[in-house]
């Protein structure tokens, strides 16, 4: 679990490993530790919405079931940490915004096994609402 906090916004990349087995977007029971402290955070912060995203490595995932590619593996990823935290956790699904970012958004290299490892994550954004975020960065709309 890595956590950073940048000028108000929590983000929280989760690795895969903790998350589901390789190639699978079914969360494990394991991860229900990890997933409910994140949830708490959330619910404390009510008024803030939730991004999750799923990111894949460029490893070809070819099915001819679902998931069929990295895109899909990584949007079904997202949406299955938000059910959870949704229907385990209570977070309200008005908040959260789920999706896939396949192997687009890599953290680090995927030349090599640990840079793969690295990019196939989970990430949590918990933000503030437009008008609080730009309270946050002091550029307010004038009244």
């Amino acid at each position: 679990v890595d956590v950073k906090v940048l000028k108000g916004v929590v983000m929280i990349s989760l690795s895969d490993k903790m998350l589901y087995q390789t190639g699978k977007f079914e969360v494990l029971p394991a991860a229900q530790e990890v997933l409910g402290k994140v949830a708490k955070v959330i619910n404390d912060y009510d008024t803030y919405s939730v991004l999750i995203e799923g990111n894949t490595d460029n490893a070809t995932l070819n099915s001819t079931s679902v998931p069929r590619d990295n895109w899909d593996l990584s949007a079904l990823r997202g949406t299955a940490v938000a059910k959870v935290l949704q229907t385990q956790f209570g977070v309200n699904p008005n908040r959260i915004t789920a999706g896939g970012r396949s192997e687009y958004n890599p953290k680090t290299t995927n030349a090599s096994v640990s840079g793969r490892a690295e990019n196939r994550r989970t990430e949590i954004i918990i933000m503030p609402k437009l008008d609080e975020f730009m309270k946050l960065m002091d550029i307010a709309p004038k009244k």
